[in-house]
């Protein structure tokens, strides 16, 4: 008996999808909710599971083509009882030891890995996830890659397996590997046309849907907001002598460690409530003033920009801001976000200082009319009660729509952010 594969009903915002691979072909024997292929949205990517145990019949959609939700994309034949999960009575040695080997050699792969696994030839088995249930993420591949380096093993030479290190609050941060960052041009998703003029080679890779997406998004943002850029500095000084005091503590009560970016959205979140136009967005002719607070993070990908939402921001301590902070990098780099968690937010914060930004101008999130960017801290001389003196500051840049927001709000907005930086007591005392 066979069933029928259906792409996932997606959410109203989502018309469409494209199918960037299939990670079975006919004849694989598959179990019961294993990955079978991956959607790719404007959005987010799904990952459409096996409803059964059984062998994958037939693919009727194949990479790279266009799909909607509930369209049919493939045939499962299912599987006898006891056939997949059940290993026969007595089976041949070779057989057993075949139908072993290849279980272990299939682990759960992250899109992103996989990439970088077929660009360098690796064997996926000797390479030890990190991930949710063992999956091979991106950072265990670079981890692979860097050891396998380090021991002076040739390419292809896969030797022992590498141990996964503990991803820091640092590593979580840390910009992608990009196809221009790597040793070699990464391998298109789609079928690449290459031209040589001359020697020199080109490469033309269609836009991801995601990309597009977020090309489309920029350009409105530009054509139909009135943005302008008000800039501040930030002496950080309280808040890296905060955290260097209760560092441990605060790791050990919690068991996250403790970053600068609560902070930043807590002392945000004061200056939404002092100015609320900041808080708002245009429908139209209407202004609407939101009376919560949904603070997005922009997190970058391999695949892009994406910024899941912090809910209700305002009802979370430092200690669950950074722990969910951490699961949307983690479901981020894993590519496994959902429309919820991306969908919606009031106020946006974006960090370049990671990738060792000193000062930028952030782009609006529409409809939102307020965008924070962090930069990167870096000792400067500043003068304080009449001396020269070094101290670690930060540039900040507010970003805002002059059409609703008026520039004394925009810097009293900033200057409330850089009080309640430079003296985080405040965000206790609500002062």
């Amino acid at each position: 008996m066979s069933i029928e594969i259906r792409v996932p009903a997606f959410p109203e915002s989502v018309q469409d999808g494209v199918i960037v691979r299939w990670n079975h072909r006919p004849g694989d024997r598959v179990r019961r909710d294993e990955n079978l292929v991956d959607i790719e949205t404007d959005k987010v990517v799904f990952e459409v599971p096996a409803p059964e145990d059984g062998v994958l019949e037939a693919i009727e959609a194949g990479e790279g083509e266009t799909v909607v939700s509930g369209q049919v994309i493939g045939r499962l034949q299912l599987a006898e009882a006891g056939e997949v999960h059940t290993a026969p009575a007595a089976p041949e040695p070779a057989a057993a030891s075949s139908a072993a080997h290849e279980a272990a050699a299939v682990p759960v792969v992250t899109p992103a890995a996989r990439r970088l696994i077929e660009e360098h030839g690796l064997d996926p088995s000797r390479i030890v996830g990190s991930g949710r249930g063992g999956r091979v993420l991106k950072e265990d591949v670079l981890r692979h890659l860097a050891s396998r380096d380090q021991e002076g093993a040739p390419p292809g030479d896969e030797g022992g397996a590498v141990t996964p290190a503990t991803a820091s609050a640092a590593e979580a941060a840390a910009p992608p590997v990009t196809p221009e960052s790597a040793p070699e041009a990464e391998a298109p998703a789609a079928p690449a046309r290459e031209a040589f003029v001359r020697g020199r080679e080109e490469r033309r890779v269609p836009m991801t849907r995601l990309r597009a997406r977020i090309a489309e998004r920029l350009v409105e943002a530009q054509q139909t907001a009135a943005m302008l850029t008000t800039f501040n500095e930030i002496d950080m000084s309280a808040v890296i002598a905060l955290r260097r005091r209760y560092r441990e503590a605060f790791e050990r009560r919690h068991g996250v460690k403790l970053g600068f970016l609560p902070f930043f959205v807590k002392a945000v979140i004061e200056g939404l409530r002092r100015f609320p136009a900041v808080n708002a967005s245009i429908d139209g002719q209407d202004i609407v003033y939101h009376g919560f607070y949904d603070i997005g993070i922009a997190v970058s990908t391999d695949r892009g920009l994406v910024v899941p939402v912090l809910r209700d921001a305002d009802t979370l301590g430092l200690a669950e801001i950074e722990r969910q902070i951490q699961a949307y990098a983690t479901k981020a780099r894993e590519g496994s976000l959902a429309i919820e968690d991306i969908t919606g937010g009031t106020f946006t914060i974006t960090n370049g200082g990671v990738f060792g930004s000193l000062l930028s101008t952030p782009i609006l999130n529409p409809p939102q009319t307020g965008i924070l960017g962090m930069h990167k801290i870096e000792e400067r001389p500043v003068v304080r009660d009449g001396e020269i003196v070094v101290r670690p500051m930060m540039y900040v840049a507010l970003t805002y729509d002059h059409r609703l927001i008026d520039g004394r709000e925009a810097v009293q907005f900033l200057v409330t952010v850089k009080e309640m930086i430079e003296d985080p007591a405040r965000l206790l005392l609500n002062v």
